[in-house]
């Protein structure tokens, strides 16, 4: 009698999932972007910050209701196969990995060049490549052990990025001056939708609490705990941290490192260094959380016959998708030693938008009456009917219109290129 297959280990709780969410929300984007949207729109900044978190939590209901009816890895994916068919599905599980991989290779070269600030041996190309390619082996490596040893290296570097925030924002309460804030100025449609697109990158990453469901050990409750707990938490940090920023900092939109300027304003220059080492254990701790979820939905691809069997094949020690891990791994390291990111990274608003986009339309289609037997009752339902769904998908559906030319086209490329993927894989899968 053969041995049953391997399967994935259910070792996930709900605080696991929400390390992983919050982890991959504050990435290094949080230590720079306070200047990024202060220079678009000025004080109101503080509020606009508020705001997109309110923004994210309306869609972040909807994927807490639509994986409320799901037990497998996949997410987003799993979501849009049931509510739209299998082309629609491959194309959101298709973008949720490529932008975890341009990702991945973009912040571990942040990691290189900040390191380079304080160890020269960085700049130097050999420095560089082998600072790269060690981290990101490493990375892939601790993914392959176990889905436990890969939570509780995530847990661990969330706590450390967490700490030097909560230090800065406690310690710059006692320097605020709220003047700073004053006047609000006038700002243009242009400027009002340039800082939105900014803010959803910042807020960018939570849609990934739900990939890796299949390894959690109750995902229909615990999978909705994370996403509004995630939300609640981060939208609490980016907003306090926003404003302790323009109130302690002259001048915010002209600097290139706004919270390590605005920490060595107050606290010196063991501040300034705090912040510097806490955004590198916050990229370090992103770069982790890329490799964990984005491998998950190659595997769910592969799962589910839209790619090679291949991806889909689990380690029968570690129960872990190996094949898929050093797939999304080596693709990563391949992006950020050639540099052939930079472009691809202008896709990623896009591809979350169209994530988006598309969990909050199915989480009204999968509640029409004819689903019912398909999809399992979801065990969370957002209150008010369909009015936070509709203002979800009317708001993704807004942020995408404004997006620039440049990012259009990426996204565009790259829902092409996820469309001939699907029809070739379709292609050799009715052949075998």
């Amino acid at each position: 009698m053969a041995a049953p297959s391997p399967t994935l280990r259910r070792a996930l709780g709900r605080w696991d999932l929400t390390a992983i969410g919050v982890n991959q929300v504050i990435g290094g984007a949080v230590f720079l972007m306070p200047s990024q949207i202060a220079a678009q729109i000025g004080n109101w900044s503080p509020l606009a910050f508020l705001a997109a978190g309110v923004a994210s939590l309306l869609v972040a209901l909807c994927f807490a209701e639509v994986g409320s009816r799901f037990e497998r890895t996949g997410g987003p994916y799993l979501y849009a196969r049931a509510a739209f068919g299998r082309l629609a599905a491959f194309e959101i599980g298709w973008m949720q990995w490529f932008t975890r991989a341009t990702s991945q290779a973009a912040i571990v070269n942040g990691i290189a060049v900040a390191l380079a600030f304080y160890w020269p041996a960085m700049r130097e190309p050999r420095g560089r490549v082998l600072l790269i390619a060690g981290l990101t082996i490493s990375l892939a490596v601790i993914n392959v052990i176990g889905i436990r040893e890969s939570a509780w290296f995530v847990e661990a570097l969330t706590v450390g990025k967490l700490v030097p925030l909560a230090v800065f924002i406690a310690a710059g309460a006692f320097f605020i001056d709220w003047k700073r804030l004053a006047p609000l100025p006038p700002v243009t449609l242009g400027q009002a939708g340039a800082a939105g697109l900014l803010l959803i990158f910042t807020y960018g990453g939570f849609d990934v609490i739900s990939v890796p469901a299949g390894e959690a050990r109750d995902p229909r409750r615990d999978v909705p705990f994370a996403f509004v707990t995630t939300i609640a938490a981060v939208t609490l940090v980016m907003t306090l941290g926003q404003i302790v920023t323009m109130t302690t900092l002259a001048d915010v939109a002209r600097s290139t490192t706004p919270m390590a300027d605005a920490a060595m304003a107050f606290l010196g220059p063991l501040g300034a260094l705090m912040i510097g080492i806490g955004s590198v254990v916050s990229m370090t701790g992103n770069n982790a959380g890329q490799v964990l979820t984005g491998s998950r939905m190659l595997f769910a691809l592969a799962e589910h016959g839209e790619l090679p069997r291949f991806f889909g094949r689990i380690h029968p020690v570690h129960r872990t998708p190996a094949n898929a891990i050093w797939f999304t791994s080596a693709a990563a390291l391949a992006l950020a030693l050639s540099g052939s990111f930079v472009w691809m990274a202008a896709a990623s608003a896009v591809a979350r938008l169209v994530t988006y986009t598309g969990v909050s339309a199915a989480t009204l289609v999968l509640r029409r009456p004819r689903y019912l037997g398909q999809v399992q009752p979801a065990a969370f339902v957002i209150p008010w009917g369909p009015a936070i769904p509709v203002l979800a998908t009317l708001g993704s559906v807004a942020v995408l219109a404004g997006a620039s030319r440049q990012q259009l086209l990426v996204g565009a490329s790259a829902l092409a290129a996820g469309a001939l993927l699907f029809a070739v894989n379709d292609r050799s899968g009715r052949r075998r």
